[in-house]
């Protein structure tokens, strides 16, 4: 029987192409294996993602879609985002179940691997004797703080948005309670006891895969090899695997942004893209035009229509924005030398390695940031959801890769502070240092990834331990 590895990415792009990375690498070491990714309708909402499934079935045969069928019972779409994919996970249950018994009638499945938020198919995976490991596609950081959450939990009685006060886990700069992930503000919520489960999971399960490098978070990893991060019990084996990072094999040589970049300067240009899910109010757009435009660098912007009122952060769809209505009356035009404005999308990773690119404004998405640090170019941090805020303090203040910017109670930034940050980033000494700081974790990342690299070795003992379970 052939051996199989099942994996289940939560929703997400950036999920799910860190998720085939990894099988890529599994197969690169062991190619006698098959990886099936189970995929909900959900994961093709956007024609992105369901181009690069396509992509990924014609080139890479070992890895194999299998699509679930359509719930017969949809979900609630009304609820946050976050609390709507832990919502499909659950309900996802019955029928993972099913397959898995499928897949096992005519193979032997060696693991399953599951993205974090895809925690419900633990107990499922578990019941089989899977051996069950977690892709967790954020920072050794974000592990530390998500194993540790177990014991915040039972030392700390208030919720983190009542608390107003530091917290220090394990080998992390404190973090203000208010800096902690929303999804954890409220202790009673339905996202902080998801969380709380994956905590608990994460600690039973068989291995963690993280997105990340050995010589980028050294204190974290340590704290978490010391076992100081799960004080009450054996800590699972962690393996760094990263910079799981797409190798973009889409031709976007034709692409305005990449032609306009081959005109500019050397590091002159400051990049501003925001995620999958990054939209700006109209008056905050209009303070970031007049920012960049008072900064006098050179730069170029995504921009995207504002959220609607009422959207609770799970509609991917993006709308046509209207730039004359959304800027300041006449910015394109008198910027036209030495700015470019996108609308929606942009090939950010062929950007971020580009030679024109000297500074990102970042929304502080791990995915982001590994791309960042794997091409040398420094961050000005501007968190906006999820766990984005967490992040900017382990930007600026652990790996010193980032500079802050203020942010009124409400998140607003003001021109005047866009403008000296980005004008500090390229032309100041600290911006310098950055810089040269960032180069150097850059040979560090690209390391970690050639033969030999601690990440590569990383994965063989991954799969080696995959190997080696009796199932």
């Amino acid at each position: 029987m052939e051996s199989v590895v099942v994996m289940l990415p939560s929703l997400g792009i950036g999920h799910l192409i860190s998720m085939v990375e990894l099988g890529e690498l599994i197969l690169t070491h062991d190619p006698t294996f098959t990886i099936i990714i189970l995929l909900t309708p959900a994961h093709y909402e956007t024609k992105s993602t369901a181009n690069y499934i396509k992509n990924v079935t014609s080139t890479t045969p070992s890895i194999t879609f299998h699509n679930l069928p359509t719930l017969p019972h949809p979900p609630d779409t009304s609820t946050h985002f976050f609390d709507h994919v832990f919502q499909i996970s659950k309900l996802y249950k019955p029928i993972i179940r099913d397959t898995l018994q499928t897949i096992s009638e005519k193979s032997t499945i060696k693991a399953g691997i599951l993205d974090f938020m895809s925690n419900d198919a633990f107990e499922v995976c578990t019941s089989f004797n899977i051996p069950t490991y977690y892709l967790f596609t954020g920072s050794a950081f974000g592990l530390n703080i998500m194993l540790y959450m177990r014991t915040l939990h039972e030392n700390v009685s208030e919720s983190f948005k009542d608390l107003r006060t530091y917290i220090q886990p394990p080998g992390t700069p404190p973090i203000y309670s208010l800096d902690m992930p929303m999804t954890m503000y409220d202790r009673n919520s339905n996202s902080y006891k998801s969380l709380l489960s994956v905590s608990e999971n994460m600690a039973k399960s068989s291995g963690i895969i993280v997105n990340t490098f050995a010589k980028l978070e050294p204190k974290v990893m340590k704290a978490i090899a010391d076992g100081e991060c799960i004080p009450d019990g054996p800590t699972p084996p962690t393996y760094y695997v990263g910079p799981l990072i797409r190798d973009n094999s889409d031709d976007n040589s034709g692409d305005k942004c990449l032609k306009w970049l081959n005109l500019q300067p050397s590091k002159s240009v400051v990049v501003l893209i925001f995620g999958s899910m990054g939209k700006f109010k109209k008056d905050q757009l209009k303070e970031m035009a007049k920012g960049l435009e008072k900064s006098g660098q050179r730069f170029l912007w995504v921009v995207r229509s504002p959220p609607p009122e009422n959207e609770k952060g799970h509609e991917f769809a993006l709308k046509e924005p209207d730039l004359d209505d959304l800027l300041p009356a006449g910015f394109i035009e008198r910027n036209k030398e030495k700015g470019l404005v996108v609308k929606n999308w942009a090939p950010q990773g062929e950007i971020l390695r580009h030679e024109s690119v000297g500074g990102f404004v970042c929304h502080c998405g791990w995915n982001s940031v590994l791309e960042a640090m794997h091409n040398g170019v420094p961050l000005v941090a501007w968190p906006l959801y999820a766990e984005q805020k967490m992040n900017r303090v382990y930007l600026v203040e652990g790996i010193k890769v980032a500079l802050p910017l203020k942010m009124g109670e409400d998140g607003f930034v003001t021109a005047e502070e866009l403008a000296e940050r980005v004008r500090e980033l390229m032309e100041e000494d600290s911006g310098k240092k950055l810089r040269e700081h960032v180069s150097a974790i850059s040979e560090s990342a690209k390391a970690a990834v050639m033969e030999g690299g601690s990440s590569r070795v990383a994965v063989a003992e991954f799969v080696e331990s995959m190997k080696s379970v009796r199932v």
